[in-house]
């Protein structure tokens, strides 16, 4: 009896088990089955979907940050030049400083620069000569001047204790000075004459030598005195100095 009812039980549910067979077969056919979640699909890299391009892809780093790329300088701009005539430490420009160098210097005469001669009345008997410089670049006043009175045979001397401790250096626009004794005041000197006309010599860059044109600054009307007292200063860059002798 228990054999008869196995068989039976058995030839109950064979048509279940094949149709849930055929209905696996069918889904595995149309896709919408279980998929094997082991075998996958090859990712393909960036550089493959970009022929031609090699390296690994650009990051979202900030530029200038590893990985990421150094940002070029704007279209048309340049680095900052240096701006021409720069301060030198003496509060001028460093061509101001250069036209002062020594090699860069030319004498002062009569060919560049302005000369007027110009008695005063304050220290008695003097007069001041006034010498500008006119040209373009730094010149030279070296020494003192040397004066001659229309057609005097000799040359004053020039007070030693009025030496300065450097040249006398002008400028353009800049001017010199010296001081001339006429006449002594105590009427002490001897060969008194009106002089009407005046020649200024320059000197070189040692003492005596010939420093160029002379100048003729016109004097006064009625013509300046002198006598056998008469003398000079050196050169100065300041007026006072000047006439303080």
């Amino acid at each position: 009896m228990r054999t008869l009812h196995t068989r039976r039980t058995a030839r109950l549910f064979a048509p279940a088990i094949a149709a849930l067979a055929a209905l696996s077969l069918t889904a595995c056919e149309d896709g919408t089955g279980t998929k094997d979640e082991g075998a996958s699909a090859p990712v393909s890299s960036p550089a493959a979907a970009q022929p031609g391009k090699t390296g690994s892809p650009a990051s979202d780093s900030p530029a200038g940050s590893a990985g990421g790329t150094t940002p070029s300088a704007p279209s048309g701009s340049s680095a900052p030049s240096a701006p021409s005539g720069s301060k030198a430490s003496d509060g001028g420009t460093k061509d101001d400083a250069d036209a002062f160098a020594p090699e860069n210097r030319v004498l002062c005469n009569g060919s560049n620069t302005k000369v007027t001669a110009q008695p005063v009345p304050r220290p008695l008997n003097h007069m001041l000569i006034t010498v500008t410089n006119t040209g373009s670049k730094v010149c030279d006043l070296t020494y003192y001047p040397v004066l001659r009175f229309d057609e005097m045979q000799w040359a004053p001397s020039a007070a030693k204790e009025t030496q300065p401790q450097a040249v006398t250096t002008l400028a353009p626009g800049e001017s010199g000075y010296a001081g001339v004794l006429l006449s002594a005041a105590d009427g002490s000197g001897d060969g008194g004459t009106t002089a009407k006309k005046l020649t200024v010599a320059f000197q070189g860059r040692t003492p005596n030598s010939d420093g160029g044109a002379s100048a003729t600054p016109p004097l006064p009307a009625k013509g300046v005195y002198y006598d056998s007292s008469l003398t000079v200063t050196y050169w100065q860059s300041d007026m006072d100095d000047a006439l303080a002798w």
